[in-house]
């Protein structure tokens, strides 16, 4: 099998990952339930995952790292635990639908007022539109760092001096960017950081979570079992056990934390530049193929190693089906959970079929995946 779906999980992951969890379900126990030495054992695993991960992403500290399952459950706490009554939120029509559909909600329970920064046909966005759609109640611009459908990313660093200037929140969907775009929470001015861990972190499924600024305050999401302050009648306050409740995916976390140290040491530009180097190959092979439609920016390499496309009139459907049965290549075809940035490429009936390139790939699967998709548009 060739495996070209990492955007919607990275199946290949480091040996020390696989390693870590296989350890951890046979050593540890409940951390912050006990003081023997398998739940102090979980402590210092999540301790050093929450640390590993506030120096990847340049958040304050570790204690402003929270857990959570995925990506959007992290989404959720964030959105609904910052907006109140008559705030105005702006996002963008790259938006998967973790962000769109909390985002929907609260507009349609009349409690946001939401305005959406539009996508040309490249999927790209006017900078312009955020300043232009700014009011007086704005409190937060909420977007991905880049696009699961066409790997475009999003300019955070100017995204960023925008709410530094107007003085409201930046919270980002980091699902595709982690782990193979530079984040900084400090210079890019990110309020919320939401991460999942079965993408670009190299970790298992099932994990994610949140990094704070330490001057955001977000209501909990649930509260429940702390294994701190037991008799108090509601949860406690500080940070992270404020937004946490409940046991930990203890395994899960061991197998993150070695997916980051395998980041730390092998460099996020020199991951970027190899995943780069895969979909730079593929899009040149593919790309004056007679009926090859592809979708997204590529004017400029400073995006995720994603490169979607269409077959002339073929349902994407169709073409990762054939894709899979004659070659073994996995791909994802269909909508993606991103329904804006398909009305804004003219997608909606058809879908798309996107190739997602790792670290783990080689030049030999990029080239028969060339040659399937000749053969097929032939």
């Amino acid at each position: 099998m060739i495996y070209l779906d990492n955007a919607a999980t990275t199946q290949k992951k480091p040996p020390q990952v696989l390693e870590a969890v296989v350890e951890a379900l046979q050593s540890i126990g409940n951390s912050s339930r006990g003081t023997h030495g398998g739940a102090l054992r979980s402590a210092r695993s999540v301790f050093n995952t929450r640390a590993n991960l506030a120096k990847l992403f340049n958040a304050p500290g570790p204690e402003q790292v929270i857990f959570t399952t995925n990506a959007t459950e992290a989404l959720n706490i964030a959105i609904n635990g910052l907006f109140h009554q008559g705030d105005h939120v702006i996002t963008t029509a790259l938006e998967h639908n973790s962000v769109l559909r909390p985002l929907f909600r609260l507009e349609d329970e009349g409690i946001i007022e939401l305005s959406i920064v539009p996508a040309d046909k490249r999927g790209c966005v006017d900078y312009e539109d955020f300043s232009r759609l700014i009011r007086p109640n704005t409190r937060a611009i909420v977007c991905t760092h880049a696009s699961n459908l066409t790997g475009n990313a999003l300019d955070l660093m100017k995204i960023g001096e925008i709410v530094q200037e107007k003085g409201f929140l930046l919270v980002v969907d980091s699902s595709q960017g982690a782990g193979v775009l530079p984040l900084d929470m400090e210079a890019m001015h990110i309020s919320v950081l939401c991460f999942t861990g079965h993408k670009g972190l190299m970790g298992p499924q099932g994990t994610g979570g949140l990094c704070v600024a330490r001057d955001v305050e977000i209501r909990p999401f649930k509260v429940g079992g702390s294994g701190v302050q037991s008799y108090s009648r509601t949860h406690p306050e500080e940070m992270p056990t404020r937004l946490e409740a409940g046991t930990l995916n203890g395994h899960g976390i061991a197998g993150l934390g070695a997916g980051v140290e395998f980041l730390l040491e092998t460099g996020i530009s020199t991951i970027h530049a190899r995943e780069t180097e895969l979909a730079k190959r593929f899009y040149e092979g593919v790309k004056d193929v007679p009926g090859v439609t592809l979708y997204g920016d590529f004017s400029s390499w400073n995006r995720t190693a994603v490169v979607t496309l269409n077959i002339g009139d073929y349902d994407s459907g169709e073409v990762s089906d054939a894709l899979w049965e004659d070659y073994e290549i996995a791909t994802r075809p269909g909508a993606h959970c991103a329904p804006l940035m398909h009305q804004a490429l003219g997608t909606v009936e058809q879908g798309a079929v996107r190739f997602s390139f790792s670290w783990f790939n080689t030049e030999e699967e990029v080239d028969t995946a060339i040659k399937a998709i000749k053969e097929l548009a032939q």
